[in-house]
């Protein structure tokens, strides 16, 4: 009877165990190479940035930096139209003129006081002469004159030097 009743082991169970045991396998592989990869490349990347960081900081003080320094043009909208007095009759001068600046402060300062840079202007060019307007040397004087009455105008408002040069982008004497 012993030989009769011998037990059949049936192999239903080993497939499952097979795949819980793939399953834990791949699941402790794959922790492990996580965890290795965020201990080991987590330093690197947090100093990576932070120095990221304080370059895009100097690289943003340079930026400012470097506008602050940029030349600007600031054009006065309106051109100056006035009329000297000559020998057998009177002479129509027509001026067009922009300020160059530096930075955006700047610029932005000269257009707000535009009023009060036309005005300093509008003298210097009413006390100018026929025979000064006439020669290259005279309006270059004639453009120094503006700029020193600009800059003493907005100094007076501002505190700062605002204006580098006056251009005379268009000049017309009839």
């Amino acid at each position: 009877m012993a030989e009769e009743e011998q037990l059949e082991l049936k192999p239903h169970g080993g497939k499952t165990k097979l795949l819980i045991i793939g399953v834990v396998l791949l699941l402790l592989i794959g922790g492990g190479v996580g965890g290795w990869l965020m201990w080991s490349g987590g330093d690197d990347k947090a100093q990576a940035k932070g120095e990221g960081a304080g370059e895009a900081q100097g690289e943003q003080a340079q930026a400012e930096a470097q506008a602050a320094k940029m030349a600007m043009y600031v054009v006065l909208p309106r051109p100056f139209v006035f009329n000297v007095a000559a020998k057998p009759r009177y002479r129509l001068v027509q001026i067009k003129v922009a300020l160059m600046v530096r930075g955006t402060a700047n610029e932005a300062l000269a257009k707000l006081h535009t009023p009060l840079v036309e005005g300093a202007m509008f003298r210097v060019f009413a006390a100018s002469t026929t025979q000064q307007l006439e020669t290259v040397d005279g309006r270059n004087k004639l453009r120094r004159d503006a700029l020193a009455a600009v800059r003493q105008a907005l100094h007076e408002v501002t505190q700062q030097d605002v204006v580098e040069q006056v251009l005379f982008t268009g000049f017309v004497m009839q």
